[in-house]
Protein backbone atom coordinates (compact mmCIF):
# COMPACT_ATOMS: atom_id res chain seq x y z
CA UNK A 1 0.00 0.00 0.00
CA UNK A 2 1.06 3.78 -0.82
CA UNK A 3 2.18 5.45 2.46
CA UNK A 4 1.10 8.28 4.51
CA UNK A 5 -2.51 9.11 2.74
CA UNK A 6 -5.38 9.80 3.99
CA UNK A 7 -8.34 8.70 2.36
CA UNK A 8 -12.40 10.49 2.81
CA UNK A 9 -14.63 7.69 2.76
CA UNK A 10 -18.29 7.53 2.23
CA UNK A 11 -20.68 4.43 2.85
CA UNK A 12 -24.03 4.96 0.64
CA UNK A 13 -26.61 2.76 1.96
CA UNK A 14 -30.59 2.90 2.06
CA UNK A 15 -30.79 4.11 5.34
CA UNK A 16 -27.89 5.64 6.44
CA UNK A 17 -24.63 7.21 4.63
CA UNK A 18 -21.67 6.88 6.95
CA UNK A 19 -18.12 9.06 6.44
CA UNK A 20 -15.31 8.85 8.08
CA UNK A 21 -11.28 9.60 7.65
CA UNK A 22 -9.26 6.29 6.85
CA UNK A 23 -5.53 5.99 6.22
CA UNK A 24 -3.08 3.27 5.36
CA UNK A 25 -3.19 1.51 8.59
CA UNK A 26 -7.03 1.05 8.25
CA UNK A 27 -7.32 3.58 11.09
CA UNK A 28 -11.24 5.23 11.28
CA UNK A 29 -11.40 8.72 11.96
CA UNK A 30 -14.06 11.18 12.46
CA UNK A 31 -16.78 9.14 11.69
CA UNK A 32 -19.94 10.68 10.97
CA UNK A 33 -23.62 9.59 9.51
CA UNK A 34 -26.53 11.17 7.94
CA UNK A 35 -29.75 9.81 6.94
CA UNK A 36 -29.38 8.75 3.19
CA UNK A 37 -33.50 10.15 2.55
CA UNK A 38 -33.32 7.27 -0.37
CA UNK A 39 -36.71 7.30 -0.81
CA UNK A 40 -36.64 10.93 -2.58
CA UNK A 41 -34.35 9.70 -4.89
CA UNK A 42 -30.91 9.53 -6.87
CA UNK A 43 -30.75 13.03 -7.28
CA UNK A 44 -31.29 13.99 -3.61
CA UNK A 45 -28.96 11.29 -2.16
CA UNK A 46 -26.45 12.75 -4.49
CA UNK A 47 -26.87 16.28 -2.52
CA UNK A 48 -26.63 14.40 1.05
CA UNK A 49 -23.80 12.89 0.10
CA UNK A 50 -21.83 15.81 -1.27
CA UNK A 51 -23.28 17.68 1.85
CA UNK A 52 -21.45 15.31 4.63
CA UNK A 53 -18.88 14.80 2.31
CA UNK A 54 -18.00 19.09 2.23
CA UNK A 55 -17.71 18.72 6.58
CA UNK A 56 -14.30 17.14 6.13
CA UNK A 57 -10.87 18.34 5.20
CA UNK A 58 -7.46 17.31 4.79
CA UNK A 59 -7.80 14.40 2.49
CA UNK A 60 -6.26 13.47 -0.77
CA UNK A 61 -8.76 11.12 -2.12
CA UNK A 62 -12.34 10.63 -1.82
CA UNK A 63 -13.29 6.56 -1.99
CA UNK A 64 -17.04 5.47 -2.21
CA UNK A 65 -19.39 2.09 -1.28
CA UNK A 66 -22.37 2.88 -2.56
CA UNK A 67 -25.74 0.48 -2.88
CA UNK A 68 -26.43 -0.97 -6.39
CA UNK A 69 -24.89 -2.56 -9.02
CA UNK A 70 -21.35 -0.13 -9.82
CA UNK A 71 -19.46 0.72 -13.27
CA UNK A 72 -16.10 0.74 -10.48
CA UNK A 73 -14.07 2.17 -13.59
CA UNK A 74 -16.58 4.79 -14.87
CA UNK A 75 -17.81 5.18 -11.57
CA UNK A 76 -21.34 4.86 -12.05
CA UNK A 77 -24.09 3.27 -10.50
CA UNK A 78 -24.95 0.74 -13.56
CA UNK A 79 -28.66 -0.07 -11.70
CA UNK A 80 -30.18 0.41 -8.53
CA UNK A 81 -33.34 -0.85 -7.86
CA UNK A 82 -36.50 0.91 -6.14
CA UNK A 83 -34.96 1.44 -2.61
CA UNK A 84 -32.87 4.30 -4.46
CA UNK A 85 -35.30 5.49 -7.09
CA UNK A 86 -33.78 7.55 -10.02
CA UNK A 87 -30.09 6.29 -8.80
CA UNK A 88 -29.23 4.10 -11.88
CA UNK A 89 -26.98 5.95 -14.02
CA UNK A 90 -25.72 8.70 -11.34
CA UNK A 91 -22.60 9.30 -12.52
CA UNK A 92 -20.85 9.69 -8.61
CA UNK A 93 -16.99 10.10 -9.90
CA UNK A 94 -17.76 12.98 -11.99
CA UNK A 95 -19.86 14.58 -9.75
CA UNK A 96 -17.85 14.29 -6.91
CA UNK A 97 -14.36 14.38 -8.85
CA UNK A 98 -16.50 18.56 -10.31
CA UNK A 99 -17.11 19.10 -6.63
CA UNK A 100 -14.19 18.36 -4.72
CA UNK A 101 -11.14 18.27 -6.88
CA UNK A 102 -9.85 15.47 -5.74
CA UNK A 103 -9.67 11.32 -7.38
CA UNK A 104 -12.95 9.83 -7.01
CA UNK A 105 -12.88 6.21 -6.90
CA UNK A 106 -16.66 3.75 -6.22
CA UNK A 107 -17.49 0.60 -5.63
CA UNK A 108 -20.24 -1.54 -4.96
CA UNK A 109 -21.07 -1.84 -1.03
CA UNK A 110 -20.26 -5.73 -0.67
CA UNK A 111 -17.35 -5.63 -3.38
CA UNK A 112 -15.98 -2.78 -0.78
CA UNK A 113 -17.06 -4.65 2.23
CA UNK A 114 -14.77 -7.61 1.11
CA UNK A 115 -12.34 -5.25 0.33
CA UNK A 116 -11.99 -4.19 3.84
CA UNK A 117 -12.21 -7.32 5.33
CA UNK A 118 -8.85 -8.55 2.33
CA UNK A 119 -7.11 -5.89 3.52
CA UNK A 120 -7.60 -4.44 7.33
CA UNK A 121 -10.00 -7.98 8.79
CA UNK A 122 -10.93 -11.48 9.07
CA UNK A 123 -9.20 -11.87 5.27
CA UNK A 124 -6.22 -10.43 5.41
CA UNK A 125 -4.68 -13.21 6.00
CA UNK A 126 -5.90 -15.59 2.84
CA UNK A 127 -4.95 -14.73 -0.95
CA UNK A 128 -8.23 -15.69 -2.09
CA UNK A 129 -11.94 -15.14 -0.54
CA UNK A 130 -15.72 -15.61 -0.76
CA UNK A 131 -17.75 -12.97 1.10
CA UNK A 132 -21.63 -13.25 1.64
CA UNK A 133 -24.12 -11.08 3.73
CA UNK A 134 -27.23 -12.07 4.84
CA UNK A 135 -29.77 -9.49 5.21
CA UNK A 136 -32.84 -8.17 3.13
CA UNK A 137 -31.15 -10.01 0.55
CA UNK A 138 -27.97 -11.87 0.05
CA UNK A 139 -24.50 -10.50 -1.11
CA UNK A 140 -21.71 -11.93 -2.25
CA UNK A 141 -18.13 -10.62 -3.59
CA UNK A 142 -15.24 -12.98 -4.76
CA UNK A 143 -11.30 -11.79 -4.49
CA UNK A 144 -8.21 -13.50 -5.92
CA UNK A 145 -5.15 -12.07 -4.65
CA UNK A 146 -7.14 -9.39 -3.04
CA UNK A 147 -8.87 -7.99 -6.26
CA UNK A 148 -12.71 -8.21 -6.53
CA UNK A 149 -13.41 -10.77 -9.94
CA UNK A 150 -16.28 -8.44 -11.88
CA UNK A 151 -16.78 -10.59 -14.47
CA UNK A 152 -17.16 -9.60 -17.74
CA UNK A 153 -20.19 -6.53 -16.95
CA UNK A 154 -18.77 -5.52 -13.98
CA UNK A 155 -21.35 -7.48 -12.04
CA UNK A 156 -20.36 -10.99 -10.91
CA UNK A 157 -21.12 -12.05 -7.25
CA UNK A 158 -25.15 -12.49 -7.27
CA UNK A 159 -24.88 -15.34 -5.14
CA UNK A 160 -28.46 -14.16 -3.68
CA UNK A 161 -30.15 -15.09 -6.97
CA UNK A 162 -28.49 -18.82 -7.73
CA UNK A 163 -31.28 -20.80 -7.99
CA UNK A 164 -31.54 -23.13 -5.49
CA UNK A 165 -35.25 -24.84 -5.68
CA UNK A 166 -36.10 -24.53 -9.02
CA UNK A 167 -40.01 -24.90 -8.72
CA UNK A 168 -39.65 -22.60 -5.76
CA UNK A 169 -41.26 -19.25 -4.41
CA UNK A 170 -40.79 -16.02 -6.42
CA UNK A 171 -38.15 -13.87 -6.19
CA UNK A 172 -38.08 -10.02 -6.72
CA UNK A 173 -35.93 -10.88 -9.58
CA UNK A 174 -38.72 -12.36 -11.77
CA UNK A 175 -37.15 -15.92 -11.25
CA UNK A 176 -38.24 -18.70 -8.88
CA UNK A 177 -36.31 -20.14 -6.48
CA UNK A 178 -33.69 -18.05 -5.88
CA UNK A 179 -31.43 -18.07 -2.39
CA UNK A 180 -32.26 -15.52 -1.14
CA UNK A 181 -35.68 -16.06 -1.06
CA UNK A 182 -34.92 -18.96 1.75
CA UNK A 183 -31.82 -17.86 3.12
CA UNK A 184 -32.11 -14.22 3.37
CA UNK A 185 -32.68 -12.82 7.22
CA UNK A 186 -35.40 -11.96 5.51
CA UNK A 187 -37.12 -15.23 4.90
CA UNK A 188 -35.79 -16.44 8.20
CA UNK A 189 -37.71 -13.61 10.11
CA UNK A 190 -41.02 -14.15 7.08
CA UNK A 191 -41.27 -17.87 8.26
CA UNK A 192 -40.74 -16.80 12.17
CA UNK A 193 -43.68 -14.51 11.73
CA UNK A 194 -45.99 -16.56 10.17
CA UNK A 195 -45.24 -18.96 13.57
CA UNK A 196 -45.56 -15.84 15.88
CA UNK A 197 -46.81 -12.68 15.08
CA UNK A 198 -44.44 -11.30 17.59
CA UNK A 199 -41.00 -12.88 16.24
CA UNK A 200 -40.88 -9.77 14.60
CA UNK A 201 -37.00 -9.70 14.15
CA UNK A 202 -33.63 -11.29 14.53
CA UNK A 203 -33.57 -10.19 18.37
CA UNK A 204 -36.97 -11.76 19.22
CA UNK A 205 -35.99 -15.03 17.48
CA UNK A 206 -33.21 -15.48 19.32
CA UNK A 207 -34.58 -14.33 22.43
CA UNK A 208 -37.56 -16.78 22.12
CA UNK A 209 -34.64 -19.60 21.79
CA UNK A 210 -32.76 -18.78 24.76
CA UNK A 211 -36.55 -18.95 26.65
CA UNK A 212 -36.25 -22.60 25.45
CA UNK A 213 -38.54 -22.45 22.47
CA UNK A 214 -38.05 -25.69 20.17
CA UNK A 215 -40.45 -24.64 17.38
CA UNK A 216 -38.23 -21.42 17.15
CA UNK A 217 -35.04 -23.12 17.14
CA UNK A 218 -36.39 -25.38 14.70
CA UNK A 219 -37.01 -22.63 12.40
CA UNK A 220 -33.39 -21.47 12.31
CA UNK A 221 -31.86 -25.08 11.84
CA UNK A 222 -34.21 -25.10 8.67
CA UNK A 223 -33.06 -21.39 7.46
CA UNK A 224 -29.39 -22.79 8.15
CA UNK A 225 -29.71 -25.62 6.15
CA UNK A 226 -31.07 -22.95 3.07
CA UNK A 227 -27.82 -21.44 3.74
CA UNK A 228 -25.79 -24.38 3.71
CA UNK A 229 -27.06 -25.21 0.04
CA UNK A 230 -25.70 -21.97 -1.52
CA UNK A 231 -22.41 -22.09 0.51
CA UNK A 232 -21.80 -25.99 -0.54
CA UNK A 233 -22.05 -24.83 -4.22
CA UNK A 234 -19.68 -22.08 -3.97
CA UNK A 235 -17.30 -24.06 -1.97
CA UNK A 236 -17.65 -26.69 -4.58
CA UNK A 237 -17.13 -24.30 -7.54
CA UNK A 238 -14.37 -21.94 -6.59
CA UNK A 239 -12.74 -24.01 -3.74
CA UNK A 240 -12.10 -21.10 -1.95
CA UNK A 241 -9.68 -20.75 1.27
CA UNK A 242 -11.49 -18.89 3.14
CA UNK A 243 -15.48 -17.85 3.11
CA UNK A 244 -16.60 -14.89 5.16
CA UNK A 245 -20.27 -14.41 6.52
CA UNK A 246 -21.46 -11.00 7.27
CA UNK A 247 -25.03 -10.07 8.49
CA UNK A 248 -26.53 -9.15 12.04
CA UNK A 249 -27.85 -12.91 12.22
CA UNK A 250 -24.57 -13.97 12.22
CA UNK A 251 -22.74 -12.68 14.93
CA UNK A 252 -25.03 -14.63 16.94
CA UNK A 253 -23.24 -17.78 17.40
CA UNK A 254 -25.50 -20.44 17.59
CA UNK A 255 -26.25 -19.04 13.81
CA UNK A 256 -22.79 -19.62 12.67
CA UNK A 257 -22.30 -22.65 14.63
CA UNK A 258 -25.83 -24.70 12.80
CA UNK A 259 -24.70 -23.32 9.28
CA UNK A 260 -20.98 -24.38 9.60
CA UNK A 261 -22.60 -27.83 10.73
CA UNK A 262 -24.65 -27.71 7.77
CA UNK A 263 -22.11 -27.10 4.92
CA UNK A 264 -19.09 -29.40 6.58
CA UNK A 265 -21.90 -32.25 6.42
CA UNK A 266 -22.37 -31.32 2.58
CA UNK A 267 -19.09 -30.25 1.51
CA UNK A 268 -16.98 -33.33 -0.32
CA UNK A 269 -13.99 -34.60 1.79
CA UNK A 270 -11.49 -33.02 -0.54
CA UNK A 271 -12.76 -29.63 0.29
CA UNK A 272 -13.53 -29.57 3.56
CA UNK A 273 -9.99 -27.17 3.73
CA UNK A 274 -12.18 -24.41 3.60
CA UNK A 275 -12.41 -22.15 6.41
CA UNK A 276 -15.33 -20.57 7.64
CA UNK A 277 -15.70 -17.20 9.76
CA UNK A 278 -17.47 -14.43 10.68
CA UNK A 279 -16.79 -10.82 8.80
CA UNK A 280 -15.08 -8.57 11.58
CA UNK A 281 -15.39 -5.34 10.48
CA UNK A 282 -19.32 -4.77 10.97
CA UNK A 283 -20.19 -1.59 10.05
CA UNK A 284 -17.14 0.06 9.06
CA UNK A 285 -16.17 -2.79 6.37
CA UNK A 286 -17.59 -0.81 3.51
CA UNK A 287 -15.77 2.59 4.33
CA UNK A 288 -12.51 0.47 5.01
CA UNK A 289 -12.75 -1.29 1.52
CA UNK A 290 -13.58 2.32 0.10
CA UNK A 291 -10.31 3.36 1.51
CA UNK A 292 -8.46 0.29 0.08
CA UNK A 293 -9.15 1.45 -3.60
CA UNK A 294 -7.25 4.32 -3.71
CA UNK A 295 -4.52 2.66 -1.10
CA UNK A 296 -3.80 -0.76 -2.02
Amino acid sequence: MKQDRTILCADVGGTKIKAALVNEKGQVEDFREISTEAHLGGPHVMLNLRKILSTYKGYEAIGISTAGQVDSEKGEILYANENIPRYTGTKVKVMLEEAFQVPVKVENDVNAAALGEAYFGAGSEAKDLLMLTYGTGVGGALLFGKEVYKGRDGIAGEFGHMVIHPEGALCNCGQKGCYEVFASTTALVRNAKALDEHLTDGKEIFKAIHEGREDVRGLLEAWAKEVSYGLVNLIHIFNPSLILLGGGLLEQPLAFELIEKETRKRTMESFQKVVLKNASLGNQAGLLGAASLHLK
